[in-house]
């Protein structure tokens, strides 16, 4: 099980008594790749509960008594063949903290060597190369609906 629910009686702040329902997700990690041609790696994935395949940043959940960064290399090569000599970890952000306890950690990948670990067997993943202006165009355009490499995105161009 990736998730628990639990609903809480919480005090608020004003006395009043209210009802939280929310969702515990342990940590995940959120790459932008930049192969040796500045071209950031996405990956293509059908996502069931949206019905449809999303163009993403490669990403994944940190495991039980994982690292973030070695999360974050073990997902890069899962998810894109890929091993990042020089991983910089961004900092991060709450997923959705009105429900969700997920925190995700945000990279940034460079110096990419080929190095392919075996995907989980429930992912079917296509990896697809565009350029930083085709990424932020379609960010802009809409066509990248996903909300953690839209973020991601932002902090890694914003990079000095």
């Amino acid at each position: 099980k990736m998730i628990q629910v639990y609903v809480d009686t919480v005090e608020l702040p004003n006395g009043r008594r209210a009802t939280r329902e929310v969702v515990e997700h342990r940590p995940a990690v959120v790459i932008i790749p930049f192969d040796e041609h500045g071209d950031v790696v996405l990956v293509r994935q059908y996502r069931y509960a949206v019905r449809r395949a999303l163009l993403e940043a490669p990403a994944g959940g940190v495991e039980p008594n994982e690292d973030p960064d070695e999360s974050a290399q073990r997902e890069l090569q899962e998810e894109t063949g890929f091993y990042a000599e020089d991983l910089q970890r961004l900092g991060g952000f709450w997923m959705a903290p009105g429900l969700l306890t997920e925190f995700m950690y945000v990279y940034v990948a460079r110096e990419l060597r080929r190095r392919k670990l075996t995907a989980d067997p429930d992912e079917i993943l296509e990896a697809e190369r565009v350029s930083v202006s085709e990424l932020e165009r379609l960010i802009r355009d809409g066509e990248i609906l996903d909300a953690k490499t839209i973020a991601a995105t932002y902090m890694a161009l914003r990079l000095p």
